[in-house]
């Protein structure tokens, strides 16, 4: 599918799938959607501590990038899994104006790093933030209790309903550990059911700009 650089409401740029009308981040703001939801309402949550994060869609490494920087403000040490099953090219990677925008240009070396390092490998991008890329479909995800976070940022249920079924929730409530959060742009009543039907306990949020509402989900077991 025909895919191309746009830049969105803050600046920052993104990625569109033109046969669906798709972006990786929103059109809206593709930094101001990752702070709020993925930062703001998850990482947030987990000050001065080791946090182990599972990302569902690494995609352009903004998630990963943004979970850096603020990792450096909360003192917390980041072991980071993104798992991606289309990696983006290396024109488009170039394409990404994050550092920038982000006023991170002390830190472009480890962006750059972020995409060099090798997949199926424990990346050290330093002392306090290890990352492994895995390329794979999120159906074959089998990780249990792993995680402390999870950024759930796939393709939209519109375009991809498949990856907001029953059946993958049950893998990342399978993944997360006891108290563990998942955190997600959408806010559909279908995404909602499904997270409740495997154990979630699901916090409807406000959303990020162009968003009225988003979901945190919590796995909570007596």
């Amino acid at each position: 599918m025909k895919r191309r650089i746009i830049q969105t409401s803050d600046g920052s740029t993104t990625i569109q799938i033109e046969d669906w009308d798709e972006c990786y981040h929103s059109k809206h703001g593709a930094i101001q959607e990752a702070k709020h939801v993925f930062i703001k309402n998850g990482l947030a949550l987990f000050p001065n501590q080791k946090v182990s994060i599972l990302e569902i869609g690494f995609g352009t490494g903004l998630n990963a990038f943004i979970t850096f920087l603020e990792a450096k403000k909360q003192n917390q040490s980041i072991n980071y899994v993104g798992v991606e099953a289309y990696p983006i090219s290396v024109a488009e990677l170039q394409g990404m104006n994050y550092v920038k925008e982000l006023d991170a240009l002390e830190y472009e070396a480890v962006f750059e790093k972020m995409h060099r390092g090798e997949w199926e490998q424990s990346n050290v991008i330093d002392e306090d933030f290890c990352l492994k890329k895995r390329q794979q479909f999120f159906e074959a995800i089998d990780d249990v209790e792993q995680y402390d976070l999870i950024y759930f940022d796939a393709f939209g249920y519109r375009v991809q309903p498949e990856l907001w079924s029953t059946a993958i929730f049950q893998k990342m409530f399978t993944a997360l550990k006891n108290k563990g959060v998942l955190v997600t742009y959408a806010a559909r009543g279908v995404v909602k059911r499904s997270m409740i039907e495997v154990g979630f306990k699901v916090e409807k949020l406000a959303g990020p700009p162009g968003k009225r509402e988003m979901f945190r989900a919590t796995k909570l077991i007596p």
